[in-house]
């Protein structure tokens, strides 16, 4: 009992982690882009194309909502007590994600990032665009550990945001050790970084808390009693 009570505080704490950290960068961001000021920008823009910055906008505002979202459609009690709740964040979730995928592809297009960094942020909205169409998928079907598997990889590519901040903190610790590092090599190196880790976090999760339970369980119905 003892373990079992300290497994579940450490997923409350993991869980309040993952929350707070989403809401602290969905939040900045958005009031970053709410205000309209181009100077603002977190991103660097491309002076030749004036609808980068709207580009930008358009993705940063509605991806801030999935970041928010996410974390209490993984809450167990959410789901159990208000279904209908968590059925209405679910379209949000979907319709906020879509525009911000597309928004991202072609804010990636008028990236003046250079072409690795252009490569990782088609790659991951093409990502988010494949998981979360598998998840909705799977949900209609009514396969509800599928639907699940999905949308933790759907959600750990949104995080991706959230990590990509961290590192662009360190970098910015390690430029001032060592002046040779660009902002450009930072960003770049941050952001396939973040993609990275959050793809590899996310399939541990598939597979030790969703899929090794589910082959146990099966596992165990096959023995003879």
């Amino acid at each position: 009992m003892t373990f079992a009570v300290s497994r579940r505080s450490r997923r409350r704490i993991a869980w309040a982690a993952v929350a707070v950290s989403a809401a602290g960068v969905a939040l900045f961001s958005a009031v970053t882009y709410l205000t309209g000021d181009p100077t603002l920008s977190r991103i660097p823009l491309n002076p030749a194309i004036a609808l980068h910055y709207l580009t930008i906008v358009s993705h940063a505002l509605p991806a801030s909502l999935v970041l928010l979202i996410g974390p209490f459609q993984f809450a167990a009690t959410l789901r159990a007590r208000r279904p209908k709740l968590h059925r209405v964040l679910g379209r949000i979730y979907v319709v906020s994600m879509i525009f911000a995928a597309a928004a991202a592809l072609v804010a990636a297009t008028f990236s003046v990032d250079g072409i690795s960094t252009q490569i990782a942020f088609y790659l991951l909205a093409v990502a988010w665009l494949y998981t979360l169409y598998r998840g909705y998928t799977f949900i209609r079907q009514g396969q509800i550990q599928l639907h699940r598997i999905w949308m933790i990889r759907n959600y750990a590519l949104s995080f991706a945001a959230v990590v990509l901040r961290g590192f662009l903190g360190i970098g910015a610790a390690a430029k001032s050790i060592f002046p040779t590092l660009s902002f450009a090599d930072i960003y770049t190196t941050s952001a396939w970084g973040s993609i990275v880790i959050c793809v590899v976090v996310a399939e541990y999760f598939v597979i030790n808390r969703t899929v090794a339970p589910l082959v146990r369980k099966r596992q165990a119905a096959d023995i003879p009693s």
